[in-house]
């Protein structure tokens, strides 16, 4: 055999899926490691090493090559394919020094990664906008865009086709892209794929003296040599095979050979070996064991593992670690606890769970990890909450293993096991025997993220949970969860910039909340409809929308609602030139704020009246305006108004030819906000300029409508 690998040290990886990108030095699927724990390889790290200076197609003929170089590194999973991989990025890190930034295309069950959250995590991972809502066409597109100015290896990770790579593919010669697939991708020009089998002999030999020691190895080498052979010299059936050993140290390496051979049926070694090692658990681990396969994304920690088997945490906590001894299962370095479950394990244990245990059985153990995990995210947003609140009350009633100890240990709960998170929202959803337990799970997991990262941060990870509950809306005919899904949806396209995709979501919102009878829908649907409208420059339209939505306010004696309406339709009257009706309109709603006896309310609007009569060019009226709105904005307190409204006084004063009462109120509005400031922690030398701090305090301006 030729010189071969088996496991790899390190790569450096830019970013993580949880969207804190970070710099750390990390193995496949995040573990790290001490150095010198590479084996062999040596003539297939040469050839890709060589493969990457090689003189492509294009060069050959004399033009530039018009995008980065692929190398293929193709094998069954289980033969090391990977670690190979990630050992000649090792190796040439050096020559890109943008870093690494790798991910994978298919998930442990087989299934293909979409191209869009590909594409969303390697931005990510890059630090490059990635716009919730955004297609794969723009998201890829945004990211050939990125990578074009950068020096960057980029690895793919269990690739299924071509047709996944393709888009992923730098136009960049000064990038290089390894890809990890178990045959050739057939559709990608000049790619010559290195094809791995399994270890030389003395790689392999090595690998079993790391879990066994020397001496059983040196004592009996030809039994030693035997195991190699029946276990293909694979990597992986090695590390079970090894790990077998290490846990039965009066177990000669002949007693392990002479077991695995009298195994019945030829088949894949790496079958064989796990099928002896699986045979050896007792009854409960070997149930954790199957399960295991469930676990989302192929990581599991000990409450995932507990729920799944119905035991405790503890006891799953310590089977976990008995996995990793046997080579079972592989920790993940993280400050929480947790493990992955090898790929190329995944499908002989769905398989041990088709056979050996019932489909009630399997899905009483999806319904338990999904309904722990609600447990724990209603856990990490109740830690959020102040002191004495329900939600606090309520989670001191909780055991004490579903507890975080504040709100840091709940955050980085949060973020170590988000990619797990949501793939249990999308398998919830996908298996669609679940769907309530999957509804609770998406709205647990919808607050925690906002209560920890706050929407704006997490709003690309929110846009998929919000089509994943309109998925299961419209599966079960829910028209109530299917409007608010909508408005989601849509508030976060209107939030990027996608008015008319927004637009229509609305409009189907409002659609789906009078379906269920919803007013609270119907009427924020509506309100929405006509800010869309505004924000698209049709104000006639938006005029009209919120019109319809003040008939319901009114009609439901929602005053407060009614009296900001009041104010939104008057501010479409301003755009639109109609100062007339703008200024009823900001009447109506001084009145309306006056009745609700919301002070801060009537000051704002007052001060917006003032604006649309110094517009309409009334600088008298919107002289005495702005006073009664400084008197109304000092009974609220409101120190950034009155300053504000005070350099609008400045400023309507100047035009009406009194300088020295200007310049009076100009200086009140610097006292005022250099008080506030000087009363702030930490302000002090970041406030530099108090009048234009008063000027942006409410956007309140006077020179025209559209400023």
């Amino acid at each position: 055999m030729t010189d071969q690998a088996v496991e790899s040290d390190d790569v450096t990886v830019v970013g993580e899926s949880s969207g804190r990108s970070r710099k750390r030095r990390r193995t496949r699927r995040g573990q790290d490691v001490t150095s010198g724990q590479f084996l062999g390889r040596r003539r297939e790290l040469k050839e890709l090493r060589s493969d990457i200076e090689r003189a492509g197609l294009d060069t050959l003929s004399g033009r530039k090559a018009p995008r980065a170089r692929v190398l293929l590194v193709a094998g069954r999973p289980g033969t090391g394919r990977t670690a190979l991989a990630e050992e000649l990025l090792r190796q040439v890190a050096d020559q890109y020094p943008d870093g690494t930034v790798r991910t994978r295309l298919t998930a442990p069950d087989g299934t293909p990664v979409p191209t869009e959250r590909i594409a969303r995590d390697l931005l990510n991972a890059l630090e490059l906008p990635a716009p919730p809502g955004e297609s794969a066409d723009d998201l890829t597109e945004r990211l050939r865009e990125g990578l074009s100015v950068r020096r960057v290896v980029l690895l793919l990770d269990d690739a299924g086709d071509a047709e996944q790579v393709e888009p992923l593919l730098p136009e960049n010669a000064d990038c290089l892209v390894v890809a990890v697939a178990a045959g050739p991708l057939t559709g990608i020009s000049d790619v010559r794929p290195c094809t791995l089998g399994g270890l030389d002999t003395k790689s392999a030999l090595e690998l079993l003296t790391r879990h066994t020691g020397s001496v059983r190895i040196t004592c009996d080498p030809r039994s030693a040599e035997s195991l190699v052979e029946l276990c293909g010299a694979e990597p992986a059936a090695l590390e079970i095979a090894g790990g077998w050993l290490a846990v039965r140290p009066k177990e000669s390496v002949a007693d392990l050979a002479k077991q695995l051979h009298a195994q019945d049926g030829d088949g894949p070694a790496l079958a064989r070996v796990f099928r002896h090692a699986y045979a050896s658990l007792a009854g409960p681990a070997a149930r954790i064991l199957r399960y295991l396969s469930l676990a989302p994304e192929g990581y599991v920690d000990p409450h995932t593992a507990s729920a799944l088997a119905g035991c405790s945490v503890s006891a799953a906590r310590t089977t976990l670690d008995d996995f990793v001894a046997l080579g079972l299962v592989r920790p993940v370095d993280s400050e929480l606890p947790q493990y992955e479950v090898p790929g190329c394990l995944v499908p002989l244990l769905r398989g041990l769970t088709e056979t050996q245990d019932r489909p009630g059985e399997v899905q009483l153990a999806r319904a338990r990890m999904l309904e722990r995990t609600v447990r724990l995210l209603t856990s990490c947003r109740a830690i959020t909450e102040p002191d004495g609140s329900p939600a606090r009350k309520k989670l001191a009633g909780l055991p004490s293993a579903l507890r975080f100890a504040d709100p840091e240990a709940a955050a980085e709960w949060l973020r170590v096991r988000q990619p797990a998170l949501l793939a249990a929202a999308r398998l919830a959803v996908a298996d669609g025997e679940l769907d309530t337990l999957a509804r609770r799970l998406m709205a647990a997991l919808v607050r925690a993220m906002v209560a920890h990262r706050g929407t704006e941060a997490a709003a690309p990870e929110l846009y998929g949970i919000h089509r994943l509950v309109l998925d299961v809306a419209e599966r079960r005919n829910l028209p109530r969860e299917k409007a608010a899904a909508l408005l989601n949806l849509a508030d976060l396209d209107a939030q990027t910039g996608r008015t008319t995709e927004a637009l229509a979501r609305y409009r189907a919102a409002l659609d789906a909340g009078r379906a269920a009878q919803d007013p609270y829908a119907t009427g924020r649907a509506m309100e929405s409809v006509g800010g869309a409208y505004q924000e698209l420059g049709d104000w006639q339209r938006a005029a009209d929308w919120f019109g319809r939505a003040l008939s319901q306010r009114l009609t439901r004696g929602e005053r407060a609602d009614a009296a900001r309406l009041h104010g939104r339709i008057a501010a479409v009257h301003t755009y639109a030139g109609r100062y007339g009706e703008a200024m009823r309109g900001w009447r109506s709603a001084v009145a309306g704020y006056r009745k609700e006896g919301d002070v801060a309310a009537q000051a704002r609007a007052l001060s917006e009246l003032a604006r649309v009569q110094e517009y309409a060019g009334r600088p008298e009226e919107s002289l005495c305006t702005c006073q009664e709105a400084v008197e109304w904005a000092r009974q609220a307190k409101d120190v950034r108004l009155q300053a504000a409204l005070q350099l609008r006084l400045a400023d309507t004063l100047e035009r009406l030819g009194d300088p020295a009462a200007a310049k009076l109120h100009r200086g009140a509005a610097e006292r005022m906000l250099g008080e506030e400031i000087a009363g702030a922690p930490g302000n002090g030398a970041a406030e530099a300029n108090p009048s234009e701090q008063a000027a942006n305090a409410y956007e309140i301006r006077s020179a025209s409508p559209k400023d």
